[in-house]
């Protein structure tokens, strides 16, 4: 189920990086112009001023144990997802003794991880021209699963796997097929694939690039 991610007060932010004053201080006023500069995301406030209506869903709650001198200690580890559905997309995964603290870990995490995702009409079937699925074939690997995220027409839907969907879901993308290989019932190599994916949809440069002004 979606939930808002919570927002800090700007008032109460103290950059510790230049990006981030400059966030701040209003030179950058977009998560487009971040990532057109190629500044990295170095602290979640800055998602926080530049996407304000995040919204994410844990996929995946598992206990994890570590062996040590006094014995073994468990903590919960987080799986989420996180998105705008309108472009930008993340994953996050948080470990913790209490399931309350390994949440928010696991969205400070994934605020870290944003990433836009370009999306249009790549199928030949469809010519409507919109944003609503992907401009051309994608693939991502982790682990041992493989991804192919195919563009579909307008009406399919997400021809995908429960999990990819909440991902292409929160991504924007609402028609798409997809192909898969390895152990793919393994959630967070599933995502990690399908996030690599949606990352090299900016890898390639497409005609409608070619005009933009250097």
């Amino acid at each position: 189920m979606a939930e808002e991610v919570p927002v800090l007060n700007p008032e109460e932010w103290k950059p510790r990086t230049k990006i981030g004053q400059m966030v701040k201080e209003g030179k950058i006023t977009s998560m487009k112009e971040l990532f057109e500069k190629n500044y990295p995301i170095v602290e979640p406030e800055i998602v926080d001023i530049l996407l304000p209506k995040l919204k994410y869903e844990v996929l995946d709650i598992k206990i994890v144990q570590k062996q040590t001198d006094a014995g073994e200690i468990s903590k919960y580890k987080v799986l989420i997802v996180m998105g705008n559905m309108d472009g930008y997309v993340s994953y996050g995964t948080g470990k913790a003794k209490q399931l309350r603290v390994a949440i928010q870990k696991a969205v400070r995490n994934a605020k870290l991880n944003i990433i836009p995702v370009r999306r249009g009409c790549g199928s030949w079937e469809c010519t409507c021209g919109e944003s609503h699925s992907l401009p051309f074939k994608v693939y991502g690997k982790a682990g041992s699963v493989e991804v192919f995220l195919l563009p579909a027409p307008k009406g399919t839907g997400l021809v995908v796997g429960p999990a990819l969907k909440t991902l292409l879901t929160y991504a924007g993308i609402r028609d798409a097929w997809s192909r898969t290989r390895g152990s793919t019932f393994t959630t967070e190599n599933f995502i990690k694939a399908g996030y690599d994916a949606l990352y090299n949809t900016y890898k390639f440069v497409t005609p409608t690039d070619w005009g933009r002004k250097k």
